[in-house]
């Protein structure tokens, strides 16, 4: 990886990106009456908390919200929630993490959910970097980024790093 870091969001970009996937989450569900937000630990699921508050304040809708803990490196589903996902049955689930590169996470999160029938399924990123090595891609997404393959995009949450809000590709 490179030393230099370039600023891709900042703070207020990544709030108004929240409130915009927030806003684009309601439209697609207007006739829902709940909707499920399963963040993937740990800043997938802080970007859930705060797209649930957001839906709170501008919608009656009643929102679950779930941690999936997944074992990102190893080869086979290893993955914990701290909800029963046999509450999601029946729901539309909303799948959120920070950044989507290979798509392996989000697949593993959805696996999560492979036997559990559904309403449908949607996911939320607030980065989409276009490098699928899955066929996953993301309905919601705050910045879709083409980038190089040795660039990593780094994602600070103030409530997870500590600090400010930003993004940066590294």
């Amino acid at each position: 990886m490179s030393a230099k870091r370039v600023l891709i969001l900042n703070q207020e970009q990544i709030e108004k990106k929240t409130i915009r996937i927030a806003y684009q989450l309601l439209e697609d569900n207007f006739e829902e009456t709940s909707l499920v937000l399963v963040g993937i630990a740990d800043r997938g699921y802080v970007f859930a908390q705060r797209l649930k508050a957001l839906l709170e304040r501008i919608s009656a809708l009643d929102i679950l919200l779930i941690r999936v803990t997944l074992d990102k490196t190893s080869s086979i589903l290893n993955a914990k929630t701290d909800t029963p996902v046999e509450q999601a049955k029946g729901k539309v689930v909303i799948l959120v993490d920070d950044v989507l590169n290979s798509g392996r996470t989000l697949a593993y999160g959805m696996g999560v959910f492979f036997d559990v029938p559904l309403k449908k399924m949607r996911s939320v990123v607030l980065i989409d970097r276009s490098h699928h090595k899955f066929p996953i891609f993301s309905d919601f997404s705050g910045l879709k980024l083409s980038t190089i393959l040795k660039e990593h995009v780094s994602v600070n949450l103030h409530e997870c790093d500590g600090g400010e809000d930003a993004a940066w590709l590294v």
